[in-house]
C-alpha cells in the first residue's frame, strides 16, 4: 500500500504511521461509489479479529496454506489493477491537448460564421432604408397636411362661428346659441398654443367678448323677466322656454357668472320673506315660528310649479333657496332672541326647537344636501336608518342649520328642569312624611324614587334631542344635585330616630353628631364610646319604624344601582369631550352611607332590646346557684327579643338579602363583645374562695344556648329553615367559643399556678393581660396573688414565645398557628398583652400585636430570665426576630 500514491486533499486526510485517514464525508462518498461487502473495506477493520474469525480454533489451522494462497492471488489481482490504472494515466495529457486544439478550431469557424451574418444584416438594413426613405417623407407630409387642413377648418369655424353668434345674440336665440358656443369654446382652447399670432389673438379676444356679452345679456334678461317692470331696452320679456335655454347657455360660461346669477335670484325670491318676518314684526317672534316654515313650503311649491322647468336639475335651485332661507332664519332668530331674552320661557323655547327640528327633518328627506357638501349616499343612509326609542335619528343633512341659534339659550331649559325638580322634591318630602303602607304598596322601595328616575330619563331623552354637548353636562350636574337632595331630604329625613326622654333635644343632637364622628374609630374603641352614649337609653323603635328603616334601606339600594345605570347612560349620550367629566361617585357614596346608617339603626334597636337581659345576667347570684337546670330567664328573654324583632326585618328585607346578612354580621360583632364584658362581671366564687361548679356549669349552659340562638338568628321565626351564611356561622362559633373558653378557665383551679397558667394559654391563646386580670377578678383572687400570677403568666408566655420562635422548625409551627408572641402595651394605662396568633382573626376586644412587640425585654425582677433559666440572650433574639417579622 505504501508503494502506491493516492491523491487526497490536505483537509480530507491525516497521515500518521503510514496510514491514510479520510474524513467522514469522503468515506461516505467512497462507500456510495464503491459498494462492497468485504470486511477489509470496513472503516473499523481489525486484523486480529479478522484472523480470529478465519481461524476460530486449532482445527481450522489446517487450511491456513489455502487461505494464504487465496490472499496472495487477491494481492496479485489488486497489483495488476493498480498497474493498469497507472499506465492508463500516461496518455491522458496527450488526449487532452488534442481535444483543446479541436475546440479552438471549432470556435474559430463559429466566429467566422457570426461575422458573415452580421455583415449581411447591415447590408439588408441599408437596403430597407433606401426603400422606405420616400415613404417616411410622404407620411410626414400627410401628417402636416392633415394638421393644416384641421387648423384651417377650426379657423373657419371660429371666424364663422363668431359672426353667427353675434347675430344669434342680437336675436336672443339662446336655444341656437348653445351648440355653436360649445364648439367655438373648444376650438378657442385649441388655438391657445397660437396665441402669439396677432390674428389668432384677436379671434380669441372676440370669443371672450362674446362670453361676457352673453353673461351680461342673460343676467339682464333674468332680471327683466322676474322684475315688476321690464327695462326700456327690453320691452318684451323672455318666455320660460327661452329662459330655460338661457340657463343651458349659462352652464357653458364661467361658473362665477352662474354663481352671481343664482345669488341674485335667491335673494330676489327671499325678498318677500325678509320684509314679512322683519324683527319688528309680531309674526317674527318665536311663538309664530311655524309660520316661517309654512311660508317656505308654500313658496317652494309655487316656485317649482312656475319656474321648475326653467332651471336645470343639477343647479339645485330649490335646495339653494332653502339653504339661504335657513341661514337668514338662523341669523334673524339669533338677533331677535338676543334682544328679547327676558321674554323667552322654557315652553316657548321648546315649542320653537320642536318645530325647527321637525322642519329640519322634513328638509333632510326632501333634499340631498349636495349644496351643503353632503354626498348623495348620505341621504339614503339617513332615510334608511330606523328611528330609535330616544327620538329621531341624530344625524340629518339639515341638522342644526336653523337650530344652532337656540343652543346659546338652552340654559333656560336647564333652569326649568332645576325648578321642576325642586318642586318634585318638595312633593316627595311631603309624601315621605306620610305613613308608608308597606302591605298596600307591595314593595319596600319608595315610589318616589321610581318617579324621580323616570323624570330623569325623560329629561335626558329630551335634552339629547336638543343638544348632547354643554347642556347635557349641565343637566348631569342638576341630576347630581337632586340625587343628593333626595338622599338627604327624603331618605335621611324619613328615617326614624330615637331621642331619649331624659335628655333635651340639643343634647340628643350633640350625641347623634358625636356618634356619627365615632364611626371611623377602631371597633374596640368605638364599642366603648357607643356603650357610654347608649347607657340608660332603653327606648326602641316601633314595628312601623323598623319597616320604615328597611324601606329607606331598600330605596337606597335601588337608587345606588340606578345611579350607576344613569351615569353609564349619560356617558353614552354626551359627546366625548364631556365623558370624563361626568362622575357620580359622590352620589353613590351618599347612598352607601344611608344604607350603612340604616343597618346600624337596626343593629342598635336589636341591641337595645338585649340591654335588660344582659343587666339581668349581671345581677344573677351565680355563686349561690345549687343546681343546673334549663336555660336561664335572661337567655329566654334574649331569644324572645330575637323572635320579636328579626322576622320583621328579614321579611321587609326579603329583596335585599345581602343587607340582611350584613345586619346579622354587625349585630353579632357588637353584641358578643358586650356579652363577654358582662360575663367578666359575673361572680362565680364562693366565700371560701372555691369555684361554684354548678354556677359555672349553668353559665356555660346559658352561653351554649345563646350560641345556638345566634346561629339560628337569620332564620328565627321563619317557616322555612334556611341555613345561615358560612361567614356568619364562623364569626358566631369563633366568638362564642371564646366566651365558653373563658368560663372553662374560670372553672380551672388556681392551684397549682403553673398548671392554671398553661391552661389559660391553651384555652385562650390570644388573651390580653387585661382580660387575664378580669378572669382573676371573676375567681375573686386577691390583688397580691394576682400580681404573682400575672408575673408567672408573663414568664410562661415569654418562654413559650422564645421556644416557638427559635426552634429550627419555626416555619412549620408558624404555618400551623402554634407560634406564641409575647408583648407588653405601650398605652397610658400600662395594660400588658400576651398575643398568641392563631388561624382565626383576633377578637374585637383584643389589642393588636404590633403595639406591644418591642417591650419584651422590659420585664423586671425575675422576668430578666426565662422560665427555663436561660439568660436574656433568647429574649434579645426574640425581639430582633419580631422586628424583622413585624417592621
Amino acid at each position: 500500500m505504501s508503494e502506491t500514491a493516492v491523491a487526497v486533499e490536505p483537509e480530507e486526510r491525516m497521515v500518521a504511521n503510514n496510514k491514510i485517514h479520510f474524513s467522514k464525508e469522503v468515506k461516505q462518498v467512497i462507500d456510495k461509489v464503491l459498494k462492497t461487502d468485504d470486511p477489509m473495506d470496513a472503516p473499523d477493520f481489525n486484523t486480529v479479529d479478522y484472523i480470529n474469525q478465519l481461524f476460530p480454533n486449532e482445527q481450522s489451522l489446517a487450511g491456513i496454506d489455502e487461505t494464504i494462497q487465496k490472499m496472495q492471488c487477491e494481492v496479485s489481482l489488486i497489483d495488476d489493477n493498480i498497474r493498469s490504472v497507472v499506465r492508463g494515466q500516461t496518455n491522458t495529457g496527450q488526449d487532452g491537448q488534442l481535444a483543446l486544439c479541436e475546440a479552438q478550431k471549432v470556435i474559430s469557424s463559429l466566429f467566422s460564421h457570426i461575422i458573415d451574418v452580421k455583415t449581411r444584416a447591415e447590408r439588408t438594413e441599408e437596403m430597407v432604408k433606401e426603400i422606405t426613405r420616400d415613404i417616411k417623407q410622404l407620411d410626414c407630409a400627410k401628417r402636416n397636411l392633415t394638421a393644416a387642413i384641421t387648423t384651417l377648418n377650426h379657423l373657419h369655424m371660429l371666424v364663422g362661428g363668431i359672426d353667427s353668434l353675434n347675430k344669434l345674440i342680437e336675436r336672443r336665440s339662446y336655444g341656437e346659441i348653445l351648440n355653436p358656443l360649445q364648439a367655438i369654446t373648444e376650438v378657442n382652447q385649441h388655438f391657445q398654443q397660437f396665441s402669439d399670432i396677432e390674428e389668432i389673438k384677436n379671434l380669441s379676444q372676440s370669443v371672450d367678448k362674446i362670453q361676457v356679452t352673453l353673461a351680461q345679456q342673460i343676467t339682464e334678461d333674468f332680471k327683466d323677466a322676474f322684475s315688476a317692470k321690464p327695462s326700456a331696452q327690453n320691452q318684451h320679456r323672455l318666455g320660460l322656454n327661452q329662459l330655460a335655454d338661457a340657463c343651458k347657455v349659462m352652464s357653458v360660461l364661467d361658473p362665477k357668472v352662474k354663481k352671481e346669477l343664482l345669488k341674485w335670484f335667491i335673494a330676489q325670491q327671499l325678498e318677500e320673506y325678509t320684509h314679512l318676518f322683519h324683527e319688528n314684526q309680531d309674526i317674527a317672534w318665536l311663538d309664530k315660528i311655524d309660520k316661517r316654515y309654512a311660508w317656505l313650503k308654500r313658496h317652494l311649491l309655487d316656485f317649482e310649479d312656475k319656474y321648475g322647468p326653467v332651471f336645470p336639475l343639477d343647479w339645485e335651485v330649490s335646495e339653494r333657496i332653502t339653504v339661504e332661507f335657513c341661514r337668514q332664519t338662523r341669523e334673524q332668530l339669533a338677533q331677535i332672541m338676543a334682544k328679547r331674552t327676558n321674554e323667552i320661557d322654557v315652553r316657548l323655547l321648546l315649542f320653537a326647537i320642536n318645530k325647527t327640528q321637525a322642519f329640519e327633518q322634513l328638509l333632510s328627506k326632501r333634499f340631498t344636501g349636495v349644496t351643503l357638501g353632503a354626498q348623495p349616499t348620505d341621504k339614503a343612509r339617513v332615510l334608511n336608518e330606523p328611528t330609535t326609542t330616544d327620538g329621531p335619528v341624530a344625524i340629518t343633512v339639515f341638522h342644526d342649520q336653523i337650530g344652532q341659534c337656540f343652543k346659546t339659550h338652552l340654559d333656560i331649559y336647564i333652569r326649568s328642569i332645576d325648578r321642576n325638580l325642586s318642586e318634585l322634591m318638595d312633593k316627595f318630602v311631603e309624601m315621605s312624611r306620610e305613613p308608608y303602607k308597606f302591605a298596600e304598596a307591595k314593595t319596600t322601595v319608595y315610589p318616589s324614587s321610581g318617579d324621580l328616575f323616570v323624570f330623569y330619563k325623560k329629561c335626558m331623552v329630551q335634552c339629547n334631542q336638543l343638544s348632547n354637548e354643554q347642556p347635557m353636562y349641565d343637566l348631569a350636574l342638576v341630576f347630581k344635585k337632586y340625587l343628593r337632595e333626595y338622599a338627604s331630604k327624603v331618605l335621611e329625613g324619613s328615617t326614624p330616630k330615637l331621642v331619649p326622654a331624659t335628655t333635651s333635644s340639643s343634647i340628643g343632637k350633640s350625641v347623634s353628631l358625636l356618634t356619627r364622628d365615632m364611626q371611623n374609630l377602631s371597633t374596640a374603641a368605638g364599642q366603648v364610646f357607643h356603650n357610654f352614649l347608649k347607657e340608660g337609653d332603653t327606648q326602641r323603635f316601633a314595628r312601623d319604624d323598623l319597616v320604615r328603616i328597611c324601606c329607606v334601606l331598600t330605596t337606597g339600594e335601588y337608587c345606588l344601582e340606578t345611579v350607576q345605570q344613569l351615569e353609564d347612560k349619560l356617558k353614552e349620550k354626551v359627546t366625548s369631550a364631556y365623558v370624563s367629566k361626568i362622575d357620580m361617585s359622590e352620589e353613590k357614596d351618599v347612598f352607601h352611607r344611608i344604607i350603612s346608617n340604616c343597618i346600624q339603626l337596626l343593629v342598635q334597636d336589636l341591641e337595645a332590646g338585649c340591654e335588660a337581659s344582659l343587666q339581668a345576667m349581671s345581677k344573677v347570684q351565680w355563686q349561690h346557684i345549687n343546681n343546673v337546670g334549663d336555660q336561664s330567664a335572661f337567655i329566654s328573654s334574649l331569644c324572645g327579643n330575637f323572635k320579636q324583632t328579626v322576622p320583621t326585618i328579614r321579611d321587609t328585607l326579603a329583596s335585599s338579602r345581602k343587607y340582611f346578612t350584613q345586619f346579622c354580621h354587625r349585630f353579632v360583632a357588637a353584641f358578643i363583645p358586650k356579652f363577654i364584658n358582662v360575663l367578666y362581671r359575673c361572680k362565680l366564687t364562693l366565700s371560701d374562695g372555691s369555684n361554684n361548679v354548678l354556677g359555672c356549669e349553668q353559665l356555660l349552659l346559658d352561653t351554649h344556648s345563646l350560641k345556638t340562638a345566634l346561629l339560628e338568628l337569620p332564620s328565627v321565626g321563619s317557616s322555612v329553615n334556611r341555613k345561615a351564611p358560612t361567614s356568619y356561622t364562623k364569626v358566631v362559633v369563633k366568638d362564642m367559643t371564646r366566651a365558653e373558653m373563658i368560663i372553662k378557665v374560670v372553672m380551672t383551679p388556681v392551684q397549682p399556678p403553673a398548671h392554671f397558667t398553661q391552661q389559660v394559654l391553651k384555652l385562650l391563646p390570644d388573651i390580653t393581660i387585661a382580660e387575664y386580670q378580669k378572669i382573676l377578678d371573676m375567681k375573686a383572687v386577691k390583688r397580691v396573688d394576682q400580681l404573682q400570677l400575672i408575673d408567672l403568666f408573663k414568664h410562661t408566655a415569654s418562654a413559650a414565645a422564645v421556644s416557638g420562635l427559635i426552634e429550627p422548625n419555626t416555619g412549620e409551627e408558624e404555618s400551623q398557628g402554634a407560634e406564641a408572641v409575647v408583648a407588653t402595651s405601650g398605652t397610658t394605662d400600662d395594660t400588658e398583652t400576651v398575643a398568641v396568633p392563631t388561624e382565626t382573626t383576633t377578637a374585637a376586644s383584643s389589642t393588636p400585636k404590633r403595639a406591644f412587640i418591642f417591650s419584651v425585654g422590659s420585664f423586671t425582677g425575675s422576668a430578666d430570665k426565662n422560665a427555663d433559666g436561660s439568660s436574656q440572650t433568647g429574649i434579645r433574639k426574640l425581639e430582633n426576630l419580631l422586628k424583622k417579622r413585624f417592621p
